[in-house]
């Protein structure tokens, strides 16, 4: 299935407009992680282990709305939007949310 930020495809044409799909993913970080995380503001670098979380919802939150693309019967997704969100008790939780239209192409 095609899973585009574009509001078209090209060489293909929007043949029906199936309805709005959304994925959403929250993804909770544990005490190590967040202890980790604290050094690694203090010293510098990246957070593996919160990047590693990040990707993880985000593949969620596609797989979600390809799967509802699906079920509607669609071939794509267009104007896919994605939004990162901390949320919870002292920003203790990663939230990913991806929306886009599903269509059928000709």
């Amino acid at each position: 299935m095609i899973i585009t930020t574009t509001n078209s495809i090209e060489g293909k044409s929007v043949t029906q407009y199936c309805g709005v799909v959304i994925g959403e993913a929250i993804m909770g970080a544990n005490v190590f992680k967040d202890l980790f995380a604290s050094i690694r503001d203090i010293v510098g670098g990246r957070s593996g282990a919160y990047e590693a979380e990040l990707t993880k919802a985000r593949q969620i939150a596609f797989q979600e709305i390809e799967r509802e693309a699906h079920m509607l019967g669609a071939d794509a997704v267009i104007g896919v939007d994605l939004d990162y969100e901390v949320v919870g008790q002292n920003g203790s939780m990663l939230m990913v949310s991806i929306s886009g239209t599903a269509v059928k192409l000709a």
